[in-house]
């Protein structure tokens, strides 16, 4: 079976660390998502190596999330081989030294939730760019999570950050329940054209009206992504479990990301699977391999 690389794994501890957004999505409001929970629903389907990412905990843990999943990650049995940690650019406060203690927790990226602030403006400020570019010094990712009618912002953010590595979260975010292609069509392509930006084939299941989560519902949108950025630009992750809020789950999204696979050459599976994320977060998966 081809190996996996999850580049999007949340694990959600809420008697550790503060979920507010999490009420609003009665499929996680209140509910723990553990490492042991999502190694029982992967161990059979092929993932052999995940990348952690923040999951938008409140302000005061934001620091308490990565050394959290920092101490998971030092068990081999984990299968973490590194942590999206959350950071604060437009904040020169604290900044710096925050990425220096990030250093010692297997920190391989970055992400600041823009999308659901209420702020695209954020980003277009001079000392969140800065920052960024601090990030793309040190060889460190910025994950871009951003709506579909964001995406002209997002161009903004990577066109001043030359020199930093962006991948693009949850194929941009396209309104499938609306069957909106446009404006998230418009704003991908220029993405694209970009030669730092790398497409995340990740988030679907959560922008599909509710109860039609399938790969027939998803696969044009994913594979729109991958004619639009090319395979080797192109890697994946399970979103878990923010999978579940429209009544889809984790095995099936699997299950459909594997059809999707099935249509493109072994070089072209390999790289969407595990390949181009381990170039992109620099890190490898186990020695065993299919």
């Amino acid at each position: 079976m081809l190996p996996l690389l999850d580049t999007h794994q949340h694990l959600i501890y809420p008697d550790r660390l503060g979920y507010g957004w999490a009420a609003g999505a009665p499929a996680l409001a209140g509910r723990a998502f553990t490492l042991e929970d999502y190694q029982g629903l992967t161990r059979a389907a092929g993932v052999a190596g995940t990348i952690f990412m923040e999951v938008d905990v409140d302000e005061p843990d934001t620091a308490n999330e990565a050394r959290l999943i920092a101490g998971l990650a030092r068990d081999p049995a984990s299968g973490i081989l590194g942590i999206v940690a959350a950071c604060r650019p437009e904040r020169d406060a604290g900044f710096d030294a925050w990425l220096e203690q990030a250093a010692d927790l297997c920190v391989v990226g970055y992400r600041r939730i823009l999308h659901t602030i209420g702020d695209d403006e954020r980003s277009r400020s001079a000392t969140f760019r800065a920052n960024v570019r601090k990030i793309g010094r040190r060889g460190l990712t910025f994950d871009l999570c951003f709506f579909a009618r964001q995406l002209p912002v997002a161009l903004e953010l990577v066109r001043a950050c030359t020199d930093t590595r962006f991948v693009l979260d949850h194929c941009g975010n396209p309104d499938i329940a609306a069957g909106a292609a446009e404006p998230w069509r418009a704003g991908l392509r220029p993405l694209a054209a970009e030669p730092n930006v790398t497409a995340k084939l990740s988030g679907v299941y959560a922008n599909v009206a509710p109860g039609t989560a399938s790969l027939e519902t998803v696969r044009p949108y994913v594979e729109e992504v991958i004619e639009t950025f090319g395979p080797d630009r192109c890697l994946w992750g399970s979103d878990w479990p923010v999978v579940n809020v429209q009544g889809g789950d984790l095995p099936s999204w699997i299950a459909a990301f594997r059809a999707i696979l099935s249509g493109y050459s072994a070089d072209e599976q390999a790289a969407m699977a595990h390949g181009t994320a381990e170039r992109t977060y620099k890190v490898r998966l186990p020695a065993a391999r299919e």
